[in-house]
């Protein structure tokens, strides 16, 4: 290959041979644009130090055990799907801090809806009220923030400090209310079995294989130089090696009594099926462009003809609604809803989303990288959570050095990558 054309390669990442494909990659993890490479690392420096610590100090092995590990899945799906949500917004360049607050509000009007000594209204209806919640307070940012002009940090500013006392109006002076639908308790608290586990992880195979034909044939349509066919058979097999490993220890027994628990966690799923259809979304279509558009140059994307206004306004919109679902989730892992629900993952979800790799300076991350860095606070959490004797701060301030440390990554990866532009 001339250099001409493997300069053409790298800048693209589209074309060539396996060789190509990693010289094109570490061409462009050399000029800045590392994804979601350092939470990876992190993620992987971290099991294996609580790996290490965690038997050292409390004298037996809790870390790594399929209990533990099914336990990290519950307690990561909620955040996951907060950081998720927030990405939409955050490609933007904006920012949403009224995220969990929006999901505690929905859920404190779930469990009024739906709790048997209130209204008593089936949980279907109750639970699309509080996705309407969620889609209303889109709505509203989005016309404050996409019509208007405000700056987003002082909408969601407001809206955070609002809405913390309409929690409060709603649940009044109850207290904690139970989750009384057992369909929603099951999300967090039951299990696949385990033909179901292995099904699933055959369907996540199958459409990678089907996306991954897809993708060449439009490219071929195109007139796109093609991958080689190698790099979607490695892709594929990763998922499914890895696959395997984590079906086959969510499969094994982990419970300490007579009754067995065994089996994937219906989260797993569900989580899985949001980013896949919300990475579709930002991958596949013509909304995601132009969101990513909007994010790398809002004025330019305007002169080419994007409807910059609706555009921010639907990301707002997708932001709220999904964050309810991950309020879904959270009350789902807890069992019950109280007046402060959700105020203590203002800032979880923002978080996980930049450890992950997603700019705040918007125009570069995917969905995957806020799951990768929800992984990564949710092992914090559960490995600190395991340490003996350990004051309860310690995890705030491993959290936000990790939080500090992960955005100064991402701005010297702008500023090396404005130094490559510059020098080609």
């Amino acid at each position: 290959m001339s250099g001409d054309r493997l300069s053409d390669f790298i800048g693209s990442g589209r074309e060539g041979t396996v060789l190509d494909q990693v010289r094109g990659w570490w061409q462009r993890v050399k000029n800045g644009d590392m994804g979601a490479l350092p939470a990876v690392a992190g993620f992987v420096v971290l099991v294996v130090l609580f790996a290490i610590l965690i038997p050292a100090i409390s004298g037996n092995q809790v870390f790594l055990t399929p209990r533990n590990f099914a336990n990290l899945m519950n307690q990561a799906a909620p955040l996951i799907i907060l950081a998720a949500a927030l990405v939409f917004v955050i490609l933007l360049g904006e920012i949403d801090l009224s995220a969990a607050v929006t999901f505690g509000v929905a859920m404190c009007a779930f469990v009024i809806l739906n709790n048997p000594g209130g209204i008593a209204m089936h949980w279907v209806p109750a639970l699309l009220v509080a996705l309407a919640i969620g889609a209303a307070t889109g709505t509203l940012i989005g016309f404050f923030v996409a019509r208007i002009g405000v700056p987003s940090f002082v909408v969601t500013l407001g809206l955070f400090l609002g809405y913390q006392g309409l929690e409060l109006t709603i649940i009044g002076s109850g207290g904690a209310y139970p989750i009384a639908a057992p369909e929603i308790l099951a999300i967090q608290n039951a299990n696949l079995p385990g033909w179901a586990g292995w099904s699933f992880l055959a369907v996540c195979i199958l459409v990678a294989a089907l996306l991954e034909a897809w993708d060449r044939r439009q490219r071929r349509r195109a007139g796109v130089p093609d991958r080689s066919v190698w790099i979607p058979v490695l892709r594929i097999g990763g998922i499914g090696v890895l696959g395997a490993i984590a079906v086959a220890i969510l499969n094994l027994n982990r419970s300490s009594g007579t009754i067995e628990l065994s089996g994937v966690p219906i989260v797993v799923p569900l989580v899985v099926a949001i980013l896949f259809v919300g990475t579709f979304v930002l991958d596949r279509t013509k909304y995601g462009r132009h969101l990513y558009a909007i994010g790398g140059n809002a004025e330019a994307a305007r002169r080419a003809g994007i409807k910059v206004v609706a555009v921010k306004w639907i990301a707002f919109v997708i932001c709220s609604t999904l964050a309810v679902v991950a309020g879904v989730f959270q009350a789902s892992y807890v069992g019950s809803v109280d007046a402060a629900f959700g105020r203590g993952d203002v800032l979880s979800g923002v978080a996980a989303a930049v450890v992950g790799g997603v700019s705040l300076f918007g125009g570069k991350g995917r969905l995957v990288h806020a799951a990768t860095g929800g992984l990564v606070i949710a092992v914090i959490t559960n490995g600190l959570g395991l340490i003996r004797n350990l004051p309860a701060g310690i995890n705030y301030l491993v959290t936000g050095g990790v939080l500090i440390l992960a955005a100064s990554v991402d701005a010297l990866s702008r500023m090396r990558s404005a130094k490559a532009r510059v020098r080609g």
